[in-house]
């Protein structure tokens, strides 16, 4: 636990924090419980290649999202390519730039084109409107993200899908255990990827699934991650190793019965952020409905430059100075990476505002009450030093952060 200490001093000349701390550090599960499940893999002989492990995994993650198929596989960049490969897609994939670059990623590694839309500014989700002003000819099919957790408008992007005889898709990255209108996510479109990364609500260490219905899918996906091999034992299809291990699944497999109370720990820390920023100006917390199911894993701000009186990379300059480890989410966007330069940039003016907005703070198992309440006091005291000393500031401008965390001219 640390030291709270007064909003005054957290400016000082020493950080506020001894240690780092940080965004996605790893949920570490019950050790005894872990060893145990790993001796049983170790016993058994068989530490890959569809083991039980893997096969228990797989089950228990479609029985909790209510789904026909989970397909595990190595890691979430992976099961989002292998899913965009099943669904049998060409040319034009539209998705949003205000997201993972690992989204954008899937789709050119699958060989497709990515065309991105803008997002809306209030659930930071891929706007239907959008999407359906940048469709052409080419365009196959749509890849919405459901960022922070919150579900996508899955019946607009439907919608528009239907209207365009294209091919949903969603990249439920950071939306394990989360639903949406009271259905599990991972029920929606015809796949939704999963990573279970270890900076991820629920992890293997590395990993990744496909959850879907469409038997088709499915089978795709399994023979992708077995090098196309059928039941012959022959290659059916062009595929390669994305296995998941039984190490990483007994990681997952030893976390699953404690998910709900790591759920509901989230939400009294989320809760505890909400109070400790509400009266600082300008600094909004993304909200969640109390009436879904949510795993609160992140927990991630706007800041308004003219209303906090500090732009989104000085308060992150402020917070890095003092051992927050915040991390400016997503900033540059996918469209503004070298990568994707080449790509349609119209349009995203939502998606470039947020990206310059928005940062996540640390939360998670190891953020005590304490820690949560002096990193609140870190954003109030830089918003209050930054009215004090005149207005908005960041690196581009007349004043810069100094590295004791106070401003210096």
């Amino acid at each position: 636990m640390t030291q709270r200490m007064h909003p005054a001093a957290a400016l000082g000349p020493s950080p506020a924090f001894a240690e780092p701390v940080v965004v996605g550090k790893p949920w570490t599960p019950d050790r005894g419980r872990l060893l145990a499940l790993i001796g049983d893999v170790l016993d058994s002989g068989r530490l890959s290649n569809g083991g039980p492990a893997v096969t228990e995994l797989e089950r228990r993650v479609a029985d909790l999202h209510g789904v026909r198929h989970c397909v595990a596989v190595c890691n979430g960049t992976i099961a989002l390519e292998l899913a965009l490969r099943a669904a049998c897609l060409t040319g034009e994939v539209v998705l949003p730039s205000f997201t993972f670059v690992a989204t954008a990623h899937a789709v050119r590694r699958a060989g497709l084109v990515p065309v991105f839309a803008d997002v809306d500014p209030v659930t930071h989700n891929l706007d239907a409107n959008a999407v359906e002003r940048v469709i052409t000819a080419r365009t196959s099919a749509i890849l919405g993200v459901h960022l922070w957790g919150r579900a996508c408008d899955v019946a607009a992007l439907a919608g528009v899908a239907r209207r365009n005889g294209l091919q949903l898709l969603f990249d439920a990255a950071h939306a394990f255990g989360c639903s949406h209108r009271g259905r599990m996510i991972g029920t929606f479109g015809r796949a939704e990827a999963f990573s279970f990364h270890a900076t991820k609500f629920f992890h293997t260490v590395e990993g990744g699934a496909v959850l879907t219905d469409d038997d088709e899918i499915a089978e795709s996906v399994q023979r992708q991650r077995n090098f196309g091999f059928g039941p012959s034992g022959e290659a059916l299809i062009v595929g390669g190793n994305a296995k998941l291990n039984e190490i990483s699944a007994t990681v997952g497999l030893s976390q699953l019965d404690s998910l709900e109370q790591l759920a509901a720990a989230n939400r009294r820390r989320y809760e505890l952020y909400r109070q400790g920023l509400r009266d600082i100006p300008g600094i909004s917390v993304v909200e969640y409905s109390l009436a879904e199911r949510l795993n609160y894993h992140y927990l991630a701000v706007e800041v308004d430059p003219q209303e906090t009186g500090l732009d989104r990379d000085a308060l992150v300059d402020i917070l890095l100075a003092e051992n927050v480890i915040a991390r400016p989410y997503f900033s540059p966007p996918c469209h503004l990476m070298p990568a994707y330069r080449g790509c349609s940039t119209r349009g995203l003016e939502e998606t470039e505002r947020l990206s310059r907005r928005t940062v996540a703070l640390p939360t998670g198992p190891a953020m005590s009450a304490d820690d949560i309440h002096l990193v609140c006091d870190i954003v109030g005291a830089a918003a209050e030093l930054a009215g004090r000393n005149g207005g908005p500031s960041g690196r581009h401008a007349d004043r810069k952060l100094g590295r004791s965390g106070s401003f210096a001219s």
